[in-house]
């Protein structure tokens, strides 16, 4: 009976350590080529920097291109999942192409972390949306940012301009009923595909509106197009713009015609005037040197979305390592449950606090 023991102890000890010794695999899908790149590029470039070990578990990043083609997202999600049996994904990195692959991480039981502007990945909330965790500040925060800049400088009409797809569509949606709230009219409410080369009968419309000011809500270099083309029309109003232009190039693409824009976003773009007290600051000028060592260029706020992504499963993974091996469907559950209570936990965008009904950040926003 004591050798039985003794060998059943030591089963058990085997066990537990292949359990701790087991690799936790992270796909990783963004769009480094095509349209959305300017999105897509900073966080394919974040991933060398993601944490390789959390806890006990060492983290293994496995990372696809998907071209900015929602089809191409699907693919790679599928293949993730079935060739690389992973236990949660970071990405996509747009949002129609995250609204297209919620279904499929869902089914599969992944965890899907979205570095994606639209709040409708998480809201509202279903049986399906609850697998996802977004990264990026809700379109709401942002507004709020927005129209009390607005309601400040007396804005009473708006002209709004945006893309035709999950981006675009919810920012009409919370814009429009947060600016009645405010005693602001839109009085022009445009939309335009990402590819488009030209947006001119949508700015004309919007011009013959003669708004106070213009909200533009595009991601990534679409957001250049529309408010350019309204500068060369003449338009010399306020001009607005969403987090989804919070990176340098679209400073660099819009030039002089871009000047004078006001946006909300997260705090790396104002760092330097962030108190060393705020419990975000050091971890996003912490970043942003290792991407710049790395890169030689300073990261849009976009890759550090994915970064935070990391951030979020290095914190979540011991608690489900505690409960289940990696790479099994009873360890993507526990890890699922654990993103979810994620509590206070600071990271370059701000402070994370995860909730069952909306399994998104609550982070600060400011308009600058």
């Amino acid at each position: 009976m004591l050798f039985k023991k003794a060998v059943s102890t030591l089963l058990l000890s085997a066990a537990c350590a292949s359990l701790a010794q087991a690799d936790v695999k992270v796909g990783v899908i963004t769009s480094s080529t095509g349209p959305i790149a300017l999105v897509g590029l900073p966080q394919k470039n974040s991933v060398p920097l993601l944490p390789t070990q959390a806890g006990d578990q060492q983290v293994k990043y496995i990372a696809l291109d998907d071209g900015s083609d929602p089809t191409a997202t699907v693919k790679a999600l599928k293949k993730l999942i079935s060739e690389e049996n992973v236990d949660a994904i970071i990405g996509p990195s747009g949002s129609p192409n995250a609204m297209g692959v919620i279904q499929f991480a869902a089914e599969a039981g992944v965890p899907l972390l979205a570095p994606v502007g639209t709040a409708a990945v998480v809201l509202p909330m279903n049986e399906q949306k609850k697998w996802v965790f977004k990264t990026t500040q809700n379109d709401d925060l942002i507004a709020k940012a927005l129209v009390d800049n607005m309601v400040a400088k007396g804005v009473k009409t708006l002209g709004f301009i945006g893309t035709a797809d999950p981006y675009g569509e919810n920012w009409s949606k919370v814009m429009g009923a947060m600016a009645a709230e405010h005693g602001i009219k839109v009085v022009a409410n445009e939309r335009f595909q990402r590819q488009d080369t030209s947006v001119t009968g949508q700015s004309l419309k919007v011009l013959s509106a003669r708004p106070d000011a213009v909200l533009v809500a595009a991601p990534g270099s679409s957001a250049v197009m529309p408010q350019t083309t309204l500068f060369d029309q003449g338009y010399r109003g306020q001009m607005y713009q969403t987090h989804g232009a919070a990176l340098p190039d679209f400073l660099k693409l819009g030039g002089k015609k871009v000047e004078g824009t006001i946006l909300a976003a997260s705090l790396m773009l104002v760092l330097d005037e962030v108190p060393d007290s705020h419990p975000s600051k050091k971890v996003a000028a912490d970043y942003i040197a290792a991407y710049e060592k790395l890169n030689g260029s300073k990261p849009a706020t976009f890759g550090a979305n994915t970064f935070d992504a990391g951030l979020l499963l290095q914190h979540a993974i011991p608690t489900a390592a505690a409960k289940a091996a990696p790479g099994t469907p009873e360890f993507r559950a526990a890890l699922r449950d654990a993103l979810e209570q994620s509590h206070e936990l600071a990271a370059t965008q701000g402070v994370y606090n995860m909730t069952p009904r909306t399994t998104a950040a609550s982070t600060n926003a400011a308009a600058s």
